[in-house]
């Protein structure tokens, strides 16, 4: 009788006490943010696809690589990826409800390894606060820039030579400190307001007015005389590029890069949407947009430089802040020009600056139980101290993180969601909110083509020296 008493107290008792956790967990749920809507999702997505690469990067490989070539092949990896590995990391979020820790947990839970999980998933997080610490510099120089096109003091050099002294100045070690600060409390207080009334809202506002700015440069550079040859040189396909083996490795790497798929960032935002959200779709918009974004910009960029009758063979901060601020000086209207364009540069990477740090701000969160404020300050402190320290070192600082932990982090997603979780979880959790069945050969596309894609990416980028 004691026995049977005892027993039936022990079982009582575990069940409250699994109710209690249970109401724990529920409640918990119940207060994680999400977005108010699939637009404010897809925008802020787009936000962080669209971010230097399209810009820097993305007009000089068009100009190196064939034009229209180049061009035809970014289209067909962005078609690649955004039908992998950016519904693959969207749905992987949505279905764990949280970050890559816990997203790697639960894959490797289902092997009785949740530990494992739980440590490889520290890899993106950790690339992601990396990515987003430096990326910290790069907005210092920008918002410097923007600041600075107001005041006059952006366009002040009188050459060349006098706008890369500028640049080399600023980039030098603890030479932007101020500038910097700002840029890292705008991006951190745009996070503290939370995922609704803080990355969706900015998003709505900082996308479409990047749009309409660039529209605008571009209706400007259309009447300038000689662009015409500028824009003639992207849309010819030259098939002797077609056969180079570095236009195809760019233009994947470009891709990739572009669309954000590192395990961390594109996951973080799919645990913010709710099941009735149609994923694929979603997916679609972003690359579509994403696209149009860089588009944007080598329609702006290389004809402007055609004005001059220079060809663009100069990418990344060079071409940013020394290049294109001389040309627009030359230019009619210059000053008003570069007004637009830095406040155009500095919405797009404003917007990935959210994204990159929402990853490690969400895990401090989750897993030491914060508040939104106090985790965003946490990473705050850390980031500033840290971004301080490397500006000095910030290029290769960056191309480390991108040759070899964003390729590692979206190819560990990748294994854990495709591979480990299996085709039947997969295909549940992709066609949650569609009306009609995705396609069935998405999850083998996926297991065998895009997880193997990421290998190649980072070995890649090991060869040719960083190609995103």
């Amino acid at each position: 009788m004691y026995f049977t008493f005892t027993s039936r107290y022990c079982i009582v008792n575990t069940l409250f006490i699994n109710l209690k956790n249970i109401g724990r967990l529920f409640n918990f749920m119940k207060k994680r943010e999400s977005f108010n809507n699939q637009w404010g999702f897809i925008l802020a997505c787009i936000g962080s696809a669209v971010g230097m690469g399209n810009i820097w990067m993305f007009p000089t490989r068009v100009s190196m690589y064939g034009g229209g070539a180049y061009l035809l092949l970014y289209i067909i990896f962005v078609a690649l990826i955004s039908f992998t590995g950016v519904i693959g990391e969207m749905s992987f979020g949505r279905a764990a409800k949280s970050g890559p820790i816990d997203a790697f947990g639960l894959a490797c839970e289902s092997k009785g390894k949740r530990k494992l999980g739980e440590i490889l998933g520290l890899i993106p997080v950790l690339g992601s606060l990396a990515m987003a610490i430096g990326y910290t510099v790069v907005m210092g120089w920008i918002l410097k820039y923007m600041i600075g096109s107001f005041t006059g003091s952006t366009l002040s050099p009188q050459d060349t030579a006098d706008f890369a002294g500028k640049f080399g100045n600023m980039a030098s070690s603890f030479g932007n400190n101020l500038w910097q600060f700002f840029a890292l409390a705008a991006g951190i207080g745009i996070l503290m307001f939370g995922v609704g009334r803080g990355i969706e809202k900015a998003n709505k506002i900082m996308m479409p007015v990047f749009f309409v700015l660039f529209i605008i440069l571009g209706i400007y550079v259309f009447f300038q005389p000689g662009s015409a040859d500028g824009y003639k040189y992207i849309f010819t396909i030259d098939t002797q590029y077609l056969f180079s083996p570095k236009t195809w490795v760019y233009a994947l790497g470009q891709a990739f890069f572009s669309l954000s798929v590192a395990g961390s960032g594109t996951l973080i935002y799919g645990s913010y949407l709710s099941d009735n959200e149609d994923i694929p779709k979603a997916a679609g918009r972003v690359a579509l947009f994403d696209t149009i974004a860089a588009m944007l910009a080598a329609l702006v960029i290389i004809p402007a430089m055609a004005t001059t009758g220079a060809r663009l063979n100069q990418g990344g901060p060079g071409l940013l802040f020394i290049y294109l601020p001389a040309l627009f000086k030359s230019m009619p209207g210059g000053y008003i020009i570069a007004v637009i364009f830095f406040i155009a540069v500095f919405l797009a990477g404003l917007s990935s600056l959210i994204n990159l740090y929402e990853a490690p701000v969400a895990t401090i969160q989750e897993k030491f139980k914060l508040n939104r404020k106090i985790s965003c300050s946490v990473i705050a402190v850390f980031a500033l101290i840290v971004s301080l320290c490397i500006q000095g070192i910030v290029s290769e600082w960056m191309d480390v993180l991108s040759i070899y932990i964003c390729p590692l982090g979206a190819g560990l997603a990748g294994i854990m969601f495709f591979w480990v979780l299996g085709k039947k979880y997969v295909e549940n959790q992709v066609n949650l909110g569609r009306t009609n069945k995705f396609t069935d050969k998405f999850y083998p596309v996926c297991k065998y083509i895009y997880c193997p894609v990421c290998i190649l990416v980072l070995i890649l980028g090991i060869v040719f020296g960083g190609i995103g």
